[in-house]
């Protein structure tokens, strides 16, 4: 039996879905067998409905006794599903004897709930196509997360990462978090490259950690053995219980190659172009630039908000003619970037006045006069063009720990020419 949950928390009264599924591995294995880790999918990052990562939960058990896990996993989420909050809808799915065209339909499914906009009703068609046992509370939002993970969950992942988070005990929700923060970069030294986006050293960032009011009391991303490593050498707090879970986090699923003239509001994309016009800094230290598509003509605006900090000296330096691979997800017709890739650094250059044969810099002779050297009167009909040296590397670039997205991949974890943002 696979179960799929989503959509139980709320930006302002807390919770966690993860934390659920965390209480749900413990209590099931008294009715089953866990096949696998639980999984966390991050899904599509444009959601408006979403809470913080828009992740949704999916277990996988082997169970002879189906209706009292149910029981057990509809009493959990109704118990902790913070229905106060009109925003919060969850959805639970349970799947049983996956067929073939079943699963056809869930992996067509659950790449649109990562990469696209879904609605209730697409959902509830494959519900009712193959008679899913599915459960909704209020208007049942929660059912296309809970469909989307449970699908990953029988289809599985070309890609993946994992992430061990550790919840706090009830009694501190609510209260500043204790966490050492040496115990923290030191995991963090230890552990780099194989984990990641525990602390964003550049900033001074610890990332690892949220601030919200929420059970989740660290969670630390990476390789599996790096993240139990790092966690086992975190100073913190009591711990209520931990949970190492599979995620599609620090992938780039929801990453669509495309065109530009072919992109749309709340949909993320891998574009190419040409720099058209100098980046410019604008109120808020917000900077944007923009860039063409050669063969359609069509352009479209690139932002590197001030949440991105050190990254935004990579963009400043840009210039019309640079060929790049732009990252992000675009929303109001402005792509956010996430990462960037300068395939070829234009030439630029400055004019200055000609140099003597006797080494010393021409003076104008007057308007349309040209260049005359003031000790030995020699003469020059038109400046020099001098190439200027720029100091920027071609390959990938990206924005900090502290302003990456959960499903983002670092460039920690590719190949080739990359400059990590650390």
């Amino acid at each position: 039996m696979i179960i799929g949950i989503d959509d139980t928390d709320s930006r302002s009264e807390g919770g966690c879905t993860t934390y659920i599924a965390a209480v749900l591995v413990e209590k099931l294995k008294n009715y089953g067998d866990p096949v696998g880790y639980p999984l966390l999918i991050r899904l599509n990052p444009n959601i408006r409905y979403k809470t913080r990562g828009n992740g949704a939960v999916a277990i996988n058990i082997d169970t002879d006794n189906p209706k009292k896990v149910k029981r057990i996993v509809l009493a959990e989420v109704k118990s902790q599903s913070k229905l106060s909050d009109e925003n919060t809808n969850p959805g639970v799915v349970f799947l049983n004897g996956i067929s073939e065209n079943l699963r056809n339909d869930l992996r067509s499914f659950s790449r649109c709930a990562i990469q696209d906009i879904l609605r209730i009703e697409d959902a509830k068609h494959i519900i009712n196509k193959y008679n899913i046992d599915s459960y909704e509370f209020k208007n049942g939002r929660g059912l296309i997360g809970a469909l989307a993970a449970a699908g990953i969950a029988s289809t599985g992942m070309s890609d993946h990462t994992f992430e061990l988070i550790a919840y706090r005990r009830s009694d501190r929700v609510g209260t500043p978090r204790e966490i050492d923060l040496r115990s923290i970069r030191e995991a963090d030294m230890r552990t780099y490259p194989r984990t990641w986006d525990t602390v964003d050293i550049a900033n001074r960032t610890v990332v690892c950690a949220p601030h919200g009011n929420d059970p989740v009391l660290f969670g630390i991303r990476g390789e599996r053995e790096g993240v139990i490593d790092a966690y086992n050498h975190i100073i913190s707090e009591p711990v209520e219980r931990s949970t190492l879970f599979l995620t599609n986090q620090g992938t780039d699923m929801h990453l669509v190659r495309s065109t530009i003239d072919q992109t749309a509001d709340r949909r993320s994309y891998i574009l190419n172009g040409v720099v058209c016009d100098m980046p410019r800094t604008i109120c808020g230290g917000h900077v944007i630039f923009r860039i063409t598509d050669p063969q359609s003509g069509s352009g479209i605006d690139c932002a590197a908000f001030e949440p991105t900090k050190n990254f935004r000296q990579i963009i400043r330096q840009l210039v019309p003619g640079d060929q790049v691979v732009v990252c992000g997800s675009v929303n109001s017709k402005t792509v956010h970037l996430e990462k960037i890739k300068i395939e070829r650094l234009a030439a630029r250059y400055e004019v200055r006045n000609p140099v003597c044969t006797c080494g010393r810099r021409m003076k104008s002779a007057g308007v349309g006069q040209g260049y005359r050297c003031k000790r030995c009167g020699d003469t020059a009909d038109v400046p020099d063009r001098v190439l200027i040296e720029r100091n920027l590397n071609c390959g990938w670039y990206e924005v900090p720990p502290c302003a990456r997205r959960h499903i983002a991949k670092p460039l920690v974890r590719c190949v080739g020419d990359v400059h990590p943002g650390r």
